[in-house]
């Protein structure tokens, strides 16, 4: 090249060099002006609570800049500046959020469900199909418990290095192109001491995944200082055995401070570059960052910090230091700075004023409606009176929200109970209408409302013949998984043993060795982060199985499935999906920690995943492939003493379903209905067998899913005819048998069908004892059954059924 060419090249990369960092410096002061103006609004009354990123604007920006289209977020509730600065979130849909604006299209990350800070990209159209994933940038909904999104993380990057070595995989090209994606994560340093977040850390190791966590330390949780935190007050420092060498993977660990421009964009390219091509997992620890306005809008950082603390953090602010590098190297002078912040705080206010604007704008209409129609119902009411102070003082409410409409127009309901006129007529029908859309608003989702539901899936029954073969159950479970695997790239499973011993109860027998260790897998003991590997999975298109070994093992991962996955739905508003398949096993065999049945604590925690109690393996099957064809969450509980009992094999294995929250009658019958599900089914079809015998007829009915529930009215039908149920299980008394009579008395109104009072059966409170005495005597019994059915019978008809 010419010596004139090379002077114009260097000149042009100059010229670009000097707007890149410019316009970093604009994203900055955005970003920091968006937080300051956040926390006046919630002072002013405007928001209920604001959480702000000020302070850590510079690292994120070199996150950003190392970002590329593909790559997964899940961070911190502080990467407002990330999103920024990849173009991912506006300065109106960040103020969207702290408004809680209910409007997809002005706060997509939630539709207002969720306090400012939890960022969210859409991966979901519409109807609930996937976007291209390798096209944009992606970000995982947000969660605020502290480390949740670490295990998570892991199942992201876990899945590039699916994408990447499983050969099978390389045609979806939507959620991966050769497994390049990098999954990015944040974490402030005081979380560090989560017990998730050493999980997921060690995991990555383990699994060499290109994964790369940023944390920002500012050297406090909230009022607790580093040292209180942890060893050494240096993360980094603990984590010294995860340096990879020559000789042994680990991770690349990298420190760097917070208000180092050039460091910072160095570092962060020197992750992205290792993580993208070697994948291997990479930490940077960020240090020296500030916190300018302190925690929260909860409270003040001059509480706890000194004035010496104080004024470092002024000094070494990362936009003041930002601004003094743009000045020595001559980038800027001081009045094009100045120009750029100020044009940075009109810019963020006229945002702002525009959230507002758009918020405030939908509820006084809705106000004004309210009004119009309370008005007119009062001129004929003789509550008039009340009815024009009602109104009153709704129109003189400052910052209406919908609460105040909404409360208002019931209040003038309640009082126009007597009345009969066409402008009550009106008001009702308005009300009822705001009711659909506040559903709509803040309640919908839970579930999916796709046409990928579970609850869409068409029913197909087993089909048997003369010559199916009698087997053990696992059989029928390993002939399921060997089909999905075989017909199915995107579906893998995992857990503790599953791999090479192929389970403890033996499902997955052989078929590593047939399908390979990317498709049946162990893990180390990890629960949570077996959880967190699945739902990031998950969000990336595939359709993993996670194994937790036994069902009381599923609280090491409660967390994660309760916060993260069966709220992820609907916290987005349909905006993601992670169909995330939980198999686990549970109820009859030994002991405090094998046996038990914590139905209760689940259908308390995982509202949004389906709950499947198959009484059997070859019903466990099927719904194995409903979930599978669906895009729901579920938990899947087999029966643990039900492995070795003799089925029949289905002569159409891996075609058959078993339709969602429809219950099967086992055994007809007149006098009393039992509704069971599980191991209790045999239990209670032995009981109901010898009650014939006393000339009591029973009906049992397996409810097979506890989430839905009876969507049929199976259950009702039922008491109709024997007016008298039952509803029996293994949880303690006010669990899952509890949940089941509130759902059929409330939802299928079964109290006028009765004749006796609604009871349940329940396990003893405790856990169960050691033995297979200590079963007998914890958990129910077919003698508790029978003497629980035969005095409901005795009350009935006391001379045929008398006291024994």
């Amino acid at each position: 090249m010419a010596t004139a060419e090379k002077s114009v090249k260097k000149t042009q990369d100059s010229t670009a060099d000097r707007e890149a960092v410019l316009n970093d410096f604009r994203i900055a002061l955005i970003s920091r002006h968006a937080s300051l103006m956040g926390r006046k609004e919630v002072f002013m009354g405007k928001a209920k609570f604001g959480i702000f990123g000020d302070g850590k604007e510079l690292a994120q920006i070199a996150m950003a800049r190392a970002f590329q289209k593909g790559d997964f977020r899940a961070g911190y509730y502080r990467d407002q500046t990330f999103m920024f600065a990849l173009g991912e979130l506006t300065v109106q849909q960040y103020f969207a959020q702290l408004y809680a604006h209910t409007n997809v299209d002005a706060e997509p990350a939630s539709a207002g469900r969720l306090m400012n800070g939890h960022f969210a990209t859409r991966s979901l159209n519409d109807d609930g199909s996937w976007k291209s994933l390798t096209d944009r940038y992606n970000s995982a909904a947000d969660i605020s418990p502290t480390a949740a999104q670490m295990p998570k993380l892991l199942g992201l990057a876990f899945a590039s290095k699916l994408y990447r070595e499983n050969k099978g995989l390389k045609g979806f090209k939507d959620f991966s192109i050769n497994g390049n994606e990098v999954a990015w994560g944040t974490i402030g340093n005081a979380s560090t001491s989560e017990g998730m977040f050493f999980e997921s850390i060690n995991a990555a190791g383990v699994l060499q995944v290109p994964m790369v966590t940023a944390i920002w330390d500012d050297g406090y949780g909230i009022s607790v200082p580093q040292e209180f935190h942890t060893t050494k007050g240096s993360i980094s420092e603990v984590l010294e055995g995860f340096q990879r060498n020559d000789e042994k993977k680990g991770f690349e660990i990298i420190r760097v401070k917070g208000w180092d421009y050039e460091a910072l964009f160095n570092a962060f390219q020197k992750a992205g570059n290792i993580a993208r091509s070697e994948h291997a997992p990479v930490l940077i620890h960020v240090q020296e960052m500030t916190q300018p306005q302190g925690h929260s809008t909860s409270g003040s950082h001059e509480r706890y910090k000194s004035k010496e603390r104080l004024d470092w953090e002024k000094e070494w602010d990362c936009i003041k230091q930002f601004r003094e590098y743009i000045l020595s190297r001559e980038l800027a002078s001081a009045d094009e700075l100045d120009k750029i912040d100020a044009e940075a705080k009109a810019q963020v206010k006229k945002e702002k004023e525009a959230a507002w604007n758009d918020f405030l704008g939908e509820i006084k209409e809705e106000l004004k409606e309210a009004v119009s129609l309370i008005r007119d119902a009062a001129q004929t009411s003789n509550r008039k009176v009340v009815l024009e102070q009602l109104v009153q003082d709704l129109s003189k409410t400052i910052n209406p929200i919908r609460k105040d409409v909404i409360s208002t127009v019931r209040k003038a309901l309640l009082n126009l109970r007597f009345d009969q006129s066409e402008a009550k007529n009106k008001l009702q029908t308005w009300y009822q209408q705001q009711q659909e859309k506040n559903f709509d608003r803040y309640s919908s989702h839970l579930y999916s409302q796709s046409e990928w539901s579970a609850l869409k899936v068409a029913e197909r029954l087993p089909e048997f013949s003369e010559d199916s073969s009698i087997v053990d159950g696992r059989e029928v479970l390993q002939a399921f998984f060997d089909y999905k695997l075989e017909n199915d790239p995107r579906f893998f499973a995992f857990g503790e043993d599953v791999g090479k011993i192929g389970d403890v109860n033996q499902a997955f027998a052989g078929l590593q060795a047939k399908y390979g260790d990317l498709r049946v897998s162990d893990t180390g003991i990890r629960e949570c982060t077996i959880v967190g590997q699945g739902i990031g999975a998950a969000l990336r298109g595939l359709k993993p199985v996670a194994e937790i070994q036994y069902l009381d093992y599923l609280l090491y991962g409660i967390q994660m499935l309760s916060d993260d996955l069966a709220s992820l739905q609907y916290r987005t508003k349909g905006g993601q999906k992670a169909p995330l398949i939980v198999r686990t096993r549970g109820h009859r065999l030994e002991g405090v920690w094998h046996a038990g049945s914590p139905m209760g604590m689940i259908l308390s925690a995982l509202r949004g995943m389906l709950i499947c109690v198959p009484r059997d393996m070859t019903q466990a099957a099927g719904m194995y492939n409903t979930l599978l064809q669906s895009d729901d969450p579920a938990l899947v509980i087999e029966c643990l003493n039900g492995y070795r009992l003799k089925e029949k094999m289905p002569e159409n294995m891996g075609e058959y379903t078993v339709p969602m929250g429809k219950p099967e009658v086992l055994r007809s019958g007149k006098d009393i209905t039992l509704v069971t599900y599980g191991s209790m089914c045999r239990i209670v079809l032995e009981a109901a067998e010898e009650l014939s015998e006393m000339d009591i007829d029973v009906e049992v009915i397996d409810v097979q899913t506890l989430i839905p529930f009876d969507r049929f009215g199976v259950i009702g039908e039922s008491v109709k005819k024997t007016n008298r149920v039952i509803f029996a299980d293994e949880d303690v008394p006010g669990g899952a048998s509890a949940y089941m009579l509130q759902q059929a008395i409330e939802e299928q109104q079964l109290f006028k069908f009765l004749d006796s009072e609604p009871q349940t059966l329940a396990a003893k409170a405790h856990r169960p004892a050691y033995s297979s005495d200590g079963d007998y005597f914890s958990k129910p019994s077919t003698e508790d059954v029978i003497e629980k059915v035969y005095l409901l019978m005795h009350e009935v008809n006391p001379k045929k059924f008398p006291k024994f």
